[in-house]
């Protein structure tokens, strides 16, 4: 018995000796006897029942642990909170609050003082360089991914932000990423004439589906069988650990990176605006009905225009619904990319790599956690719960568990996953990126559309309101696959250098990495430029403050800065959306084995009879 429980007992032990002072002591020549009144047999009750808990509590468990569990069930030294893994959720606003009144909080009163404005900004024209993006302010990376790092691999300049694939914050990628040493600013003689950026919604929570890993899944998982494990060493966090992330929606962080993407494109490129005065029309911008797309588009406008935006642009909002023609979501009318034998390849290749990234740290992680036997889908579900935890609460323990090679690792997974899935390694990756590549030829070219053959919106599209053409800046927001699915129809082909990607390990200065091409809020440019040292107007592309080499387009010269003649690259592209079937790669009754027995490095389907 331990001396805390003896402490406890021995005064509870005195009281119940008897303590009335009429008692008279016997005769010594007779023996004693002891008298017990009702009261001193209820305490005597009461304290072998505190008894009973107390022990229970010191030698078995704080939580739902029986006095007699089970036979084979294994008794460890605390059982995990039965809230274990369950969701916790905080319902903001309430729904119904009991101290709105609406007119005593306008939201202008007049009374505002002098509003004159200035001039635009001009950034990208007019400073000597160009602002990097860091990525990920108010987010917390882990305090002891030093303890788990190899000194001898140690990189200092090591950023697990930039490790998470889709799921990093965009950066600034680093100048002469994608082979060139060039920046965004524009080049020597040449001045920006026009912007047209697509980007990527902002940090969300996990999506509904998840077809490896997926943070649900495993959290209920863990809830359902709380009553049977518990954690220990660097996993004891998770006996108490809830699962608190939404599903789908922007999060705090997610919609500050478009506020803040907004106001960097402003900063940049501001006084292309001036077009619009001197035309006296208003931009059109284009977002979907996705509750993420719409609140990240209306996040970019507020950073962009600043509040209220109101009378400042038109948002175009089209709808993301099967049977609905939409280039930015151009899934939701090819059938082919929702058959996974077509269109989710990756998953074998994710399968095979993360049981040689994660052996080690499924060894290492699976002896503490006791009753639940962990696989590596379930450690590489904790990789993907740092992230979402981090982009969602501001920090994750989770991110503590793992290496640097580990995070290096996981990174390369979520590569694999997209190269086969929406990019060069997709049979249905060009088709789907091809209807935004026709809205691109239209724009730079101030000529409708011909012929609506793909996911082109030809109500919205042939309608000079909604599609306005001979403007000098389109902004338009879609998902990371569409990105992909765009640069991978464009041809952007030193993207695809090393594939197809192997999946026994990462290939050296690789030239597909997902963190630099589809991270949350990731953003593409294409910059129009009129040169003094060339005739015809020139454009660029740029992928997060990185310039892309042209030279996969047919006809675009090796320039050190990335440029192309607009009609060069029009007449390409022209050649690439007559080389697309749409009918066959997203309607046609073909097949391809899983696996590397059939492989694409140009994100098409295989021709009519090949397979």
């Amino acid at each position: 018995m331990s001396t805390a429980y003896k402490e406890s007992a021995d005064p509870e032990s005195q009281a119940l000796l008897p303590q009335d002072r009429d008692y008279a002591p016997p005769e010594q020549t007779q023996p004693a006897r002891r008298t017990y009144r009702l009261r001193h047999v209820v305490l005597a009750y009461a304290a072998g029942i505190l008894s009973a808990v107390l022990v229970e509590f010191f030698l078995c468990s704080r939580y739902n642990v029986s006095l007699f569990p089970e036979r084979n069930t294994p008794v460890y030294a605390g059982y995990a909170n039965p809230d274990a893994g369950s969701t916790e959720v905080h319902h903001f606003p309430p729904s119904k609050p009991t101290n709105v009144f609406p007119s005593l909080f306008p939201t202008s009163v007049g009374y505002a003082g002098p509003t004159p404005t200035g001039a635009e900004a001009a950034l990208v024209a007019t400073a000597p360089s160009y602002p990097l993006h860091t990525g990920a302010p108010h987010l917390l990376g882990p305090l002891a991914l030093s303890r788990n790092t190899s000194s001898s691999k140690s990189d200092s300049h090591f950023d697990i932000f930039k490790h998470w694939g889709n799921l990093s914050p965009w950066f600034s990628v680093e100048r002469g990423a994608f082979g060139l040493d060039s920046g965004p600013e524009a080049p020597e003689t040449c001045r920006v004439t026009g912007l047209h950026l697509l980007h990527r919604h902002g940090a969300r929570y996990p999506t509904e589906f998840a077809s490896y890993g997926g943070p649900a899944n495993f959290s209920a998982r863990l809830h359902n069988a709380a009553a049977g494990w518990n954690a220990s060493g660097d996993l004891e966090f998770m006996n108490n650990w809830t699962y608190k992330l939404g599903e789908e929606i922007l999060t705090p962080f997610g919609r500050q990176q478009l506020f803040d993407l907004g106001v960097s494109m402003r900063m940049k490129y501001g006084f292309l605006l001036k077009n619009f005065t001197e035309t006296n029309t208003l931009p059109v911008f284009r977002t979907e009905s996705q509750d993420r797309m719409l609140a990240s588009a209306l996040n970019f406008a507020i950073g962009f225009f600043g509040y209220p935006f109101e009378d400042q642009y038109q948002q175009s909002i089209t709808i993301e619904a099967n049977g609905y023609n939409n280039t930015l979501a151009p899934y939701k009318t090819c059938p082919n990319a929702g058959d996974s034998t077509k269109a989710d390849r990756a998953i074998p290749y994710v399968k095979q790599w993360a049981g040689i990234y994660l052996h080690d740290a499924l060894e290492r992680l699976r002896p503490q956690l006791h009753g639940y036997e962990l696989t590596i889908e379930d450690v590489y579900t904790l990789q993907q719960m740092c992230a979402y935890e981090t982009v969602a609460i501001g920090y994750s323990k989770f991110c503590e568990l793992f290496t640097e090679d580990e995070w290096k690792g996981f990174n390369y997974a979520l590569d694999l996953y997209f190269w086969y899935d929406s990019a060069f390694g997709s049979p249905v990756a060009r088709v789907q990126g091809i209807g935004y590549v026709q809205e691109l030829v239209s724009r730079l070219t101030h000529t409708p559309i011909p012929l609506h053959n793909s996911s082109t919106n030809a109500t919205l599209d042939d309608n000079s309101a909604t599609f306005p053409l001979g403007q000098s800046l389109y902004v338009d927001a879609t998902h990371e696959v569409v990105v992909l699915n765009v640069i991978t129809a464009l041809n952007l082909t030193t993207f695809a250098a090393d594939g197809p990607l192997p999946a026994d390990h990462i290939p050296e200065h690789r030239a597909f990495k997902s963190s630099h091409l589809a991270p949350f809020a990731t953003n593409i440019q294409f910059q129009l430029l009129s040169c003094e040292s060339h005739a015809d107007p020139q454009i660029r592309v740029i992928i997060n403050d990185g310039v892309v080499p042209l030279t996969g387009i047919r006809g675009c010269p090796e320039d050190k800065d990335g440029k192309c003649p607009v009609s060069v690259f029009v007449d390409a592209q022209r050649e690439i959306i007559g080389q697309t079937d749409w009918n066959w790669a997203c309607h046609g009754n073909w097949s391809v084995p899983s696996g590397p027995a059939w492989n694409t490095t140009t994100g098409d389907a295989p021709a009519p009879g090949s397979v």
